[in-house]
């Protein structure tokens, strides 16, 4: 017992909060060397400072609990390293993410805080037969999943040995933000003959309408205060909205730098 160190005394050495030892014991990162049966009351050993000093480290990078019980519990350093790799490159991500947002920022901040001169035209948008798959999605993974939607169309679209017959887009069957996830509808044109075996992409007939329409220049990420002048313009005008908006890919993002990326939204509205 003279060699365990009381939770406090482990605290001020580690320069973790006792919350915090307590919560990476639940969580399985730092189980205490002896619990007091009695009081509940939790003893350390020295030598697992250096196990709470790698925690702290970790947890400072913003990698998650789960991954550094694996790097803890991992003997082989080629494989801790091979972690440490893959939270490098999610940081880069970040980084690179943070530094796009900055600029958004000062672009912002140039034009006096407000948004950018979009134009509102009412144009009629006609059916389109197109290749589809619907994905349930989160606003962190949206990115991520409508790549790999146009990347599963494209593959169906090719072994079916047609092509596209114009340009991508997507429809946003739900309102998608922070708390709540939705469905969209990834779509591309294809010729009316197409067809597909049974599984996720179909071939359907996209209804058209009437529609509200802007073009916004610059990167996806920077997109949403077209939906917010396009919707604001709708309400003042008289319209009313008359089904899910969507977007309309109008140049390709390997061709083009990211500012250079003209994107149509559309809202389908009704007669005032």
């Amino acid at each position: 017992m003279t060699d365990l160190i009381p939770i406090g005394r482990f605290s001020r050495m580690t320069r973790l909060s006792i919350k915090a030892l307590r919560f990476y014991d639940e969580q399985g990162l730092l189980t205490p060397e002896r619990v007091d049966p009695a009081s509940g009351y939790r003893f350390y050993g020295r030598l697992q400072a250096n196990r709470a000093e790698a925690i702290r480290i970790l947890r400072a990078t913003g990698m998650p609990i789960d991954e550094i019980r694996d790097i803890l519990t991992e003997d082989d350093p080629d494989i801790t390293g091979k972690r440490l790799a893959v939270h490098r490159e999610r940081l880069l991500e970040r980084l690179a993410e943070q530094e796009r947002m900055l600029r958004f920022l000062e672009r912002l901040i140039a034009r006096g805080g407000t948004v950018m001169p979009y134009e509102v035209t009412v144009k009629q948008v006609e059916p389109q037969h197109a290749a589809t798959v619907t994905l349930h999605t989160s606003l962190a993974a949206i990115g991520a999943d409508i790549q790999q939607g146009f990347g599963t169309l494209i593959q169906a679209i090719t072994t079916a040995g047609t092509h596209p017959s114009g340009p991508p887009f997507v429809v946003y069957h739900d309102v998608i933000d922070e708390q709540t996830a939705g469905d969209v509808e990834i779509c591309i044109p294809v010729p009316p003959a197409t067809r597909f075996p049974e599984g996720p992409v179909r071939a359907v007939t996209v209804p058209g309408s009437q529609a509200a329409a802007t073009i916004h220049r610059g990167p996806y990420a920077e997109i949403s205060p077209a939906y917010h002048y396009v919707s604001g313009w709708i309400e003042e005008q008289g319209h009313k909205h008359a089904g899910p908006p969507r977007e309309v890919y109008l140049n390709d993002p390997r061709s083009v730098a990211q500012e250079e990326l003209l994107t149509e939204v559309q809202f389908p509205i009704a007669g005032r």
